[in-house]
């Protein structure tokens, strides 16, 4: 099994008072990390661009050290990597700020030649991985996908700075129409599409495929099973960073495992509930 995830690795500052911690993640990233760890019988390789700096070899040097595959991550003599700060409240939700006009996957694809990916079973990319391309290129990633022989996941994951509301929809739409397992977030569905939360979970049961719309602590919908179970809460919420990222490892290593729906379900949550309890996107290993 051959998974490939598409993203902008980045340079993660998390602020604590005066002080600051520096990791790398990134919402692709972060899930293939947590895939990995689920599932370290299945190969998964990063997809992204990076430059010749001393942040991109630390980058290259963390997705090694999770066993990800680097061999197919593009280098870009001028780019750099992105850079965020996290930002907490006191009960634990985030906010971002971002430095990244200047990173280096954003040229990801630039000559339309999606010759990287193929050979793989699973491909998964999310909307940051969309709306950091040009459109011309998100247009021919798109129509690429769609009849590539992989299984596509896809997790709409929108940031509103990022891309216009008009391209974001379009390209989200589309992804829905063709994808084999959604795993989109309730917030970001009812932002992008500006819909109620009753009316984005009538829309994502009749999506294709089998995937799920997380719903933070209420747990996630299945979509393209009826499943009805109940979702502990997490023991504590310190950070809610890559809460959704984690849920995607964690459902999809069940997935490939050949888990029953609800397994996968219950898996990706559990595994959520257990990140939100530290600081920063990528917990420690032995936290899992």
């Amino acid at each position: 099994m051959r998974v490939a995830c598409i993203g902008e690795a980045m340079i993660e500052m998390s602020l604590d008072g005066d002080a600051a911690s520096i990791a790398v993640a990134g919402d692709t990233l972060n899930t293939a990390v947590y895939l990995k760890r689920s599932a370290p019988e299945i190969e998964v390789d990063y997809i992204t661009r990076l430059g010749v700096d001393p942040m991109s070899d630390r980058i290259r040097g963390f997705i090694a050290s999770e066993e990800i595959g680097t061999e197919r991550i593009g280098t870009d003599p001028v780019g750099v990597p992105g850079l965020y700060a996290i930002t907490l409240n006191d009960a634990g939700e985030r906010s971002f700020t971002y430095w990244r006009s200047a990173s280096a996957a954003r040229g990801m694809f630039a000559d339309r030649d999606f010759s990287t990916l193929e050979g793989y079973d699973l491909i998964y990319l999310s909307g940051i991985s969309m709306a950091i391309l040009p459109h011309r290129v998100r247009l021919a990633l798109v129509e690429y996908l769609r009849n590539c022989p992989a299984k596509i996941a896809f997790d709409s994951n929108h940031r509103q700075r990022l891309w216009n509301e008009t391209d974001a929809r379009q390209i989200t739409s589309e992804f829905w129409s063709f994808c084999d397992i959604p795993l989109p977030s309730i917030d970001d569905e009812m932002a992008l599409f500006e819909e109620t939360s009753a009316a984005v979970e009538t829309r994502c049961r009749g999506m294709r495929g089998l995937g799920a719309l997380k719903r933070g602590a209420s747990g996630p919908l299945s979509i393209g099973e009826p499943i009805q179970q109940n979702y502990s809460a997490a023991a504590s919420v310190v950070d809610t960073t890559a809460a959704g990222d984690s849920f995607n490892g964690g459902y999809l290593a069940a997935r490939l495992r050949q888990s029953q729906q609800a397994d996968a379900l219950r898996a990706g949550h559990e595994l959520a509930a257990r990140v939100v309890g530290y600081r920063g996107a990528i917990i420690p290993k032995n936290a899992m």
